[in-house]
């Protein structure tokens, strides 16, 4: 557990965040990290305990999300508002009389937490169906004809285990992005003016 501990520390949160301030953040970043790996993880089991896709759920993903978002809202210090209302740098026929810059920067502070609902669910449902998928196969095959659906099951198992040996990356890789992106959220929310 310790290097995946020190990976998210060393590797997410330290340069997405910040040296002085990554330590507030790690309790969270380490919970939905292991949250998301281990529910991946267990639902590639086909019996119980596991086999629950929990966050194949949008509502699980959705509660994920909104809490980064909660986070990310109340952690926003003076500099990060200033740059959703008043872009610097932006030039003013972009914020006066119609305000076209606040209002792209307020739709980007509600569709990152959307964006990281979605990702994680389309993810790891999709997965899940092409499983699926390979698995109806056999039986599509097996009403047209059994020894079809026979020839078909040894080319579908052989597909699905090697879903299965993808999904296992995937369940890894798919903790790591919803960390590293609530991660950068905090680091932009946070980050000082230059």
């Amino acid at each position: 557990m310790e290097p995946l501990i020190l990976f998210v520390r060393d590797e997410i949160a330290k340069p997405a965040i910040g040296e002085k301030k990554y330590e507030k953040y790690m309790p969270f970043l380490l919970t939905i990290f292991f949250f998301i790996w281990l529910n991946n993880l267990m639902g590639l089991v086909p019996f119980i305990p596991g086999g629950a896709n929990v966050t194949g759920n949008i509502t699980i993903t959705m509660v994920l999300a909104l809490f980064t978002f909660i986070i990310t809202t109340f952690s926003g210090n003076k500099n990060y508002w200033v740059h959703i209302f008043n872009t610097p740098g932006v030039p003013w026929w972009l914020k006066f009389p119609v305000p076209l810059m606040p209002l792209v920067e307020l739709m980007g502070v509600f569709t990152k937490p959307f964006v990281l609902m979605v990702r994680l669910f389309a993810n790891i449902t999709a997965g899940h169906m092409i499983v699926l998928a390979f698995v109806s196969l056999i039986f599509i095959f097996g009403q047209i004809s059994p020894m079809l659906g026979y020839g078909t099951s040894v080319i579908s198992v052989l597909f699905v285990i090697f879903m299965d040996m993808l999904e296992l990356l995937v369940a890894l890789i798919q903790a790591y992005v919803f960390t590293l992106l609530s991660a950068l959220y905090f680091g932009m929310a946070t980050e000082e003016h230059h």
